[in-house]
């Protein structure tokens, strides 16, 4: 398919804009099995503007995950597959806030189960056309070292801040493993490839484990319209930069157009690695940030991921969950009269199981009189991980369970249990229900949904207020002990934030989720009710959408020009009027005029900025010798260095003309004399601006200070960029404030503060340059 997104490098160096006839907005053709083509259409239905159809095109997004939601059962005869929709998955979840009637939902991802290769083209066939998706093959070799290797090895655990300090621990980086990571990624790009119609069609792609994929994706459409949420953590600076691979992940996600974040932690830690790995600066315009990446603006989207709302009362109201509430009530109430806690968490190693159960164990000796009276079931779902670390949290949880019922248990009573086999969603919404308080204490988690789903089913319905023998009208309350370690932490301000690894505090919090007063407990429910009945997964999708939407909105006013090779690729975005410096116009021009006039910026152009040597190459002083060698040229070498500096550095240029200090002093070559261009400034302001710079300097390390003859510049190349910035925004408030009075302008720069007379600017270059060049 041929797509406006390519630009061709002839294309954009002669000019011309690439010319395409129009684009189809239907489905784009899709092989679905070798050697057989869905939608088949003739050339002229192709290209037809669509005036005999009666029925608007409906929007498309393509939706990216490593898993499809789909549930996959081998049929009784073990001949073929029975498919369905998996309820439980967000990727399915999400389509309510799309709008079935307005937007159309492809997926793409693998299967949960191996399929053989013989029937992949027939699970091809029926998923396609019967639930818009496309599955990704891959070999179960392959798939092993990518997601229980990469994924799950590496990525996973360090972003949970887990670092592989000794061959024990496991995650130590292995060069195949990244490989398979970045081959499935490839692959995840060619699938797309089949259905995406790049003009029009909006890709969502989601986690960590397909990260690379924007770059195939940018490569082959350069104004893709591309998003990518992440759903776990991102670690500090500090940690990130350990991995071997960072600057191409940073980069890989740089090549969308919205990135999103469950938090503003997690966002400004990826803001933070850009800044100080790749020199990226963010900004904040009316309430959207955004990251200037080679000339296109990469937006930050910041929202947690909510529930399905109408899947939660679903599940309340059906019968098997009103039988198991009454199962419940009579286990924990009734004589009993047990008040139950409430734990359920992934049997792994992030999710702080057995720091819950030593709060436990510590709240049940601080607070005898609860004994007998609280129970704490502990919900263990089956790891998604595997490895030795699983089996160690599971042993250990096993023990610290047995250890606490046999101190504390008596006949009748058990002060913990656990249930270790898997729930079926409307048995965990019965928990929810009858739990008085939720403990979800994970040491790091990217998001987790948990208490969202407990606040709701507390809530309840009026069928499940009659079997906990309730008024209709009774007000509703919840309490939440939550660590501060996980993502949904910011957005329930009414529950009781602990930190997970001081035990005496979570115990203390239990204590305190106990004691509470009915009306407090009822206000905080109220509280969280009514944000998780809101920002609701829908919401979450229409909103993230919505902002893609947006930040794509000027894909087609840019010119797009794709350098750069592998993983290293990126979109250089310019704007539609751009048109790229004609070499053989120049040469022309050249050899054609008998007075030149080249006028050569110095850092930054002659010499990088990055540099650490700033003085020129022997290389760079020929080229100026032999330009000035020649009688028609007049050349010139602008800088804002002083003139000391300068005539040092060219002192091999004889014919060579300099403006110094911003264009306050002109020689027209080596043996002439400097030129004053503005009226001699009284710099008595440097004795007020000086001592301020020396301040910061002293407390800012890496950050120097050059006194040029008509300047003051404080400059923090070398300092930590987050707090040299942090640093250069008070030392600019501070001179403004001083200098207030004086006839000098306070200006910032890239790493630098610069203090000059107001009269001092390049402006003044031209007119003296061109009076002297007489």
């Amino acid at each position: 398919m041929v797509s406006r997104s390519y630009s061709n490098l002839l294309d954009l160096a002669s000019g011309e804009a690439p010319s395409f006839g129009r684009m189809n907005r239907r489905i784009p053709r899709v092989m679905t099995v070798a050697g057989i083509i869905s939608d088949l259409d003739d050339e002229d239905g192709c290209y037809s503007n669509g005036s005999g159809s009666s029925s608007a095109p409906r929007e498309r997004t393509i939706i990216v995950a490593n898993q499809l939601p789909i549930r996959v059962q081998r049929k009784p005869d073990s001949k073929g597959w029975i498919f369905s929709w998996d309820e439980d998955s967000l990727l399915l979840q999400l389509k309510d806030g799309l709008g079935d009637d307005e937007v159309e939902v492809i997926y793409v991802g693998c299967l949960r189960e191996e399929i053989h290769p013989n029937e992949q083209d027939e699970v091809s066939q029926i998923l396609l056309e019967t639930f818009n998706c496309v599955p990704t093959f891959l070999p179960p070799d392959l798939f092993s070292r990518y997601y229980h290797g990469f994924c799950k090895q590496q990525l996973w655990p360090l972003f949970h801040y887990m670092l592989p300090l000794s061959p024990d621990l496991g995650g130590r980086f292995d060069r195949s493993l990244w490989q398979a990571y970045v081959s499935v990624n490839k692959i995840f790009a060619d699938k797309i490839m089949e259905v995406i119609n790049p003009e029009d069609d909006f890709v969502w792609v989601h986690d960590y484990h397909l990260m690379v994929l924007p770059t195939f994706l940018r490569k082959r459409f350069n104004r893709v319209k591309l998003g990518f949420f992440l759903h776990s953590p991102f670690p500090s600076s500090e940690i990130y930069k350990t991995l071997p691979v960072r600057e191409q992940l940073l980069r890989a996600l740089l090549n969308s157009d919205l990135i999103g974040f469950h938090t503003f932690d997690y966002a400004r830690h990826f803001l933070s690695c850009c800044g100080r790995m790749l020199g990226l600066a963010y900004e904040s315009k009316r309430g959207y940030i955004g990251l200037e990446y080679y000339g296109r603006t990469v937006s930050i989207k910041i929202l947690p991921v909510g529930i399905h709302m109408g899947q939660l009362r679903s599940v309340l109201s059906l019968a098997e969950t009103e039988a198991k509430v009454a199962e419940l009530k009579k286990q924990f109430g009734g004589e009993r009269d047990r008040i139950m806690l409430l734990g359920v968490d992934d049997m792994d190693i992030f999710k702080g199981i057995t720091l819950k159960l030593l709060a436990m164990e510590q709240f049940l000796l601080q607070h005898p009189e609860w004994q007998g009276k609280v129970v704490l079931v502990q919900i263990a779902n089956p790891a998604r991980g595997r490895g030795k670390d699983v089996k160690e949290v599971q042993s250990e949880t096993y023990a610290t369970v047995a250890r606490i019922n046999k101190t504390f248990g008596r006949p009748g009573y058990e002060p913990v249990i656990l249930i270790d086999r898997p729930l079926e969603f409307y048995e965990r919404i019965a928990y929810y229900v009858v739990a008085e308080c939720c403990l979800v204490t994970a040491v790091r988690d990217g998001m987790n949904l948990i208490p969202y789903e407990y606040i709701i089913s507390r809530q309840g319905n009026e069928k499940l207020d009659r079997v906990l023998g309730l008024i209709p009208s009774t007000p509703k309350k919840s309490m939440l002990v939550v660590s501060e370690f996980i993502g949904c932490s910011p957005s329930l301000s009414g529950a009781i934030r602990v930190n997970p690894w001081n035990i005496d505090a979570v115990a203390d919090a239990m204590d305190s989720a106990l004691e509470m007063a009915e009306p407090e407990k009822q206000l905080r429910h109220e509280k969280h009710y009514r944000y998780v009945s809101t920002h609701d997964v829908g919401y979450w999708a229409h909103s993230f959408l919505q902002d893609l939407e947006r930040t794509c909105r000027d894909h087609g006013r840019r010119r797009c020009w794709g350098i750069g090779f592998g993983l290293g690729f990126r979109v250089i975005a310019l704007d539609s009027n751009f048109r790229k410096l004609s070499m053989e116009h120049i040469v022309s021009a050249y050899k054609r005029t008998r007075i030149r006039a080249i006028l050569l910026d110095y850092d930054g152009t002659l010499m990088p900025q990055a540099s650490m040597n700033k003085s020129p190459c022997s290389k760079s002083i020929e080229i100026l010798n032999s330009l000035c060698s020649d009688e028609n040229n007049i050349v010139f070498l602008v800088s804002a260095r002083s003139r000391k500096t300068l005539n040092e550095w060219f002192s091999p240029c004889e014919k060579l003309g300099i403006a110094a200090e911003h264009g306050c002093f002109l020689r027209m070559k080596h043996d002439a004399e400097w030129d004053t261009c503005v009226p001699v400034a009284d710099c008595s302001w440097k004795q007020i601006a000086e001592p301020v710079m020396k301040l910061y300097t002293e407390t800012t390390d890496g950050s120097t200070i050059e006194d040029k003859e008509t300047s003051l510049v404080w400059c923090y190349e070398d300092s930590d960029p987050d707090f040299g910035s942090c640093q250069a925004k008070e030392l600019l408030d501070h001179l403004e404030s001083v200098l207030a009075n004086e006839p000098v302008s306070v200006k910032s720069g890239q790493n630098i503060v610069e203090v000059k007379p107001q009269v001092g600017s390049n402006i003044l270059l031209s007119g003296s340059f061109f009076s002297h060049s007489r």
